[in-house]
């Protein structure tokens, strides 16, 4: 395998999304005893106040911020070595961001009495709807001085201050509700994003030593142009998949009632934070490294093969051990009365796996600047094509029908993924990555078919716990080998 520099080795890339990841496992801790103190100080209507006023504020940043986060990393990545172009590119999406965010707020106060209505049947939350304009506004603009940092690949830098950001927010938010009640939420959701956005302000200067442009529209307007079309793309592709997993949700609802939409949330919403860690970590560490090599076809598939390898090492033992645990892991986390999950959840640990081997393919035609494949493969086919499995797979087999059409939709992604990148850009696979690719579907393909088709648990655990034993030692051995090279 070529060389790609330090910062592409097996050691560095390690290191990066081990550091991200122990980040996001954070989070989701912060999130959680942030969750307990919403249910001891606030009880149920409290949470349901707070998840409103945090999906409102989430939909609002997501238009306000026209997608231009992954843009502005893109556009970083490519020139972070040249603090002349830095300067430029931090000046040009100051600008947009902060009229983005501006937008974002203004939205909030002038329609705050109608969004009090939309989301709580009344007028009585609409002052809180204006004070939340202030939120938006701070973490739509952080965001965006987040995204400089991470195109500059700043792993420690990002770490540290998102690191900073979480504290912050569970030592603001608690002590909030328990004097004011529900009347606190959207001051600590204020708070924490000024908290947020003075943080990366002031890492962002130290990282930027260089003197500020002026902004100027006739000679930055090019910048500006490929910036906003690009966020739209990728905004675009966010909302379809929105709106398919909106039509998914009413099909189920309609089909199989409210609880079966509940059933279905529940399993995705466990899957996402026991194993959406590893791909968060994975864009915040892959995405800049691949685009500064995106004018090499050779060091690019150098690079995804290398970020492949990884993570299908961590993945498949994460896998295992979720079809192992999946009762007790929703005993946790829900309640007796979600055990009907435990398949669903079981096959989804499956998806996963191949989610994870298709997701580094994803970035490739990104990277490469190529905005209509990208759209045509993230936002509409993969997207419809998991509305029309999904349906399907309800209609087949209900619940678990779910689960399958997951499954059938990441293999059929990597098939498209792999066949459009080979024919675009020669990507290919390198013999070791589809090695463990097939050893990890082998192993995690047995413990599901232990637990799911062996008579009696003694057996059918004993079985899945060695496969899980043998995962697990394989990728710590093989890692160990790779860190050394």
């Amino acid at each position: 395998m070529s060389d790609t520099g330090a910062e592409n080795s097996y050691k560095s890339i390690f290191r990066g999304t081990s550091v991200l990841g122990g980040v996001q496992v954070f989070l989701v801790l912060v999130n959680l005893v942030r969750g307990k103190f919403v249910a001891l100080l606030l009880g149920p209507e409290g949470m349901g106040i707070s998840n409103l006023f945090n999906t409102s504020s989430a939909t609002i940043q997501r238009f306000a911020s026209l997608g231009l986060n992954l843009a502005i990393v893109r556009e970083v990545a490519e020139r972070k070595d040249d603090a002349g172009a830095l300067a430029v590119i931090r000046t040009v999406s100051s600008r947009v961001i902060t009229l983005t965010a501006l937008a974002g707020c203004l939205f909030c106060v002038l329609f705050a009495p109608w969004l009090s209505r939309i989301s709580f049947g009344s007028g009585d939350y609409a002052w809180q709807f204006m004070l939340l304009g202030g939120a938006v506004y701070f973490t739509v603009a952080g965001n965006g001085m987040m995204s400089i940092l991470q195109g500059m690949h700043r792993v420690k830098v990002l770490s540290t201050s998102t690191l900073i950001g979480a504290v912050a927010a569970l030592c603001v938010s608690v002590p909030l509700y328990y004097l004011w009640g529900d009347k606190g939420i959207v001051p600590a959701m204020v708070i924490f994003s000024v908290v947020t956005y003075i943080t990366y302000s002031l890492f962002l200067r130290r990282c930027l030593r260089a003197p500020r442009v002026p902004f100027v529209w006739t000679r930055h307007r090019p910048l500006v142009r490929r910036l906003v079309v690009m966020g739209l793309v990728l905004m675009a592709g966010d909302l379809i998949g929105s709106l398919c997993t909106y039509i998914l949700s009413v099909y189920v609802r309609s089909t199989g009632g409210l609880d079966a939409v509940g059933f279905f949330q529940s399993a995705n919403s466990i899957t996402n934070q026991y194993l959406g860690v590893v791909f968060a970590a994975m864009s915040l560490d892959y995405f800049p490294r691949l685009t500064a090599a995106a004018g090499d076809n050779a060091r690019m598939t150098d690079i995804v093969n290398r970020q492949s390898l990884l993570i299908a090492l961590a993945t498949a033992p994460l896998a295992i051990l979720l079809i192992i645990f999946a009762p007790l892991v929703v005993k946790i986390l829900l309640s007796g009365e979600f055990d009907v999950v435990v398949p669903l959840l079981r096959i989804f640990a499956v998806g996963v796996l191949f989610k994870a081997f298709s997701f580094p393919m994803g970035y490739i035609t990104f990277a490469k600047g190529n905005k209509s494949l990208f759209f045509m493969l993230e936002g509409v086919f993969c997207n419809l094509l998991m509305l029309s499995l999904g349906c399907a797979g309800y209609w087949l087999y209900g619940l678990e029908g779910l689960g399958y059409a997951m499954v059938a939709e990441h293999l059929t992604c990597i098939v498209v993924y792999y066949i459009v990148n080979r024919l675009k850009y020669g990507y290919r696979f390198s013999r070791r990555v589809l090695g463990d690719y097939l050893l990890g579907t082998v192993l995690v393909a047995g413990a599901f078919a232990a637990i799911r088709w062996l008579p009696g648990p003694q057996l059918s655990y004993a079985v899945a716990g060695l496969l899980a034993a043998a995962s697990l030692a394989y990728s710590l051995l093989t890692l160990r080998r790779l860190l050394r090279q």
